[in-house]
């Protein structure tokens, strides 16, 4: 590729150290060029639309707005907006999500190094690609039956600390309905104990923090 029309990119992550890491990779290659920076979902809507870059590096974990939330608003905008999720989790669940969102690959942050650079110059060239761990995580449980919305909600609570009695109240439910979702929580996510299973959750992405 002529260094005369480089791959423009935006680099978009609330963790200063982060975007300065791959400033110092895009910085070494003749063929890539950084046009902009945010540290919020908000503000990458707001740059895109002036930079239009070609290749968009999206965190998912963000305040304010998520980098889910900020991908589907710019799709919805621009359609051809060629986003990579950057992020420290692994879990299927997440990645799924980012995928179905619209992004064009999947890397995890401590594996910037080895594979930003060919993944930016894979996905200009229209392929989608996701982090070794990653497909691994996606195949090892594609055919696991999901949990419901509602059990997403009361997992949620449960990582959060809250007994069955107080999920019960704090959702307007009776406590035999939340043991009954307890008990199909544990039974879907494989474990024995609800405490492993609020671990299995943040794990796969299926809960947040």
């Amino acid at each position: 590729m002529s260094t005369s029309n480089p791959i423009r990119i935006m680099s978009v992550d609330d963790h200063p150290l982060i975007r300065q890491g791959i400033a110092g990779l895009v910085s070494l290659q003749a063929d890539l060029l950084l046009v902009a920076e945010a540290s919020t979902g908000r503000e990458a809507i707001q740059l895109f639309r002036a930079h239009r870059p070609d290749i968009t590096l999206m965190d998912i974990q963000m305040p304010e707005m998520s980098g889910l939330d900020a991908i589907s608003a710019i799709l919805s905008e621009f359609v051809d907006a060629r986003i990579i999720v950057l992020t420290t989790y692994s879990g299927d669940v997440q990645a799924l999500r980012a995928m179905q969102a619209g992004a064009r690959a999947y890397l995890l942050k401590d594996t910037l190094h080895r594979e930003l650079l060919e993944t930016i110059r894979a996905v200009y060239k229209g392929k989608k690609t996701l982090s070794p761990e990653v497909s691994f995580q996606l195949a090892e449980h594609v055919a696991d039956d999901p949990l419901t919305p509602a059990e997403v909600r009361v997992l949620q609570l449960i990582a959060a600390g809250q007994a069955n009695k107080e999920i019960a109240n704090e959702l307007s439910l009776s406590e035999e309905t939340v043991k009954g979702q307890v008990r199909n929580i544990l039974s879907k996510l494989g474990v024995k104990d609800r405490t492993h299973a609020a671990m299995v959750g943040l794990k796969r992405g299926i809960i947040e923090f």
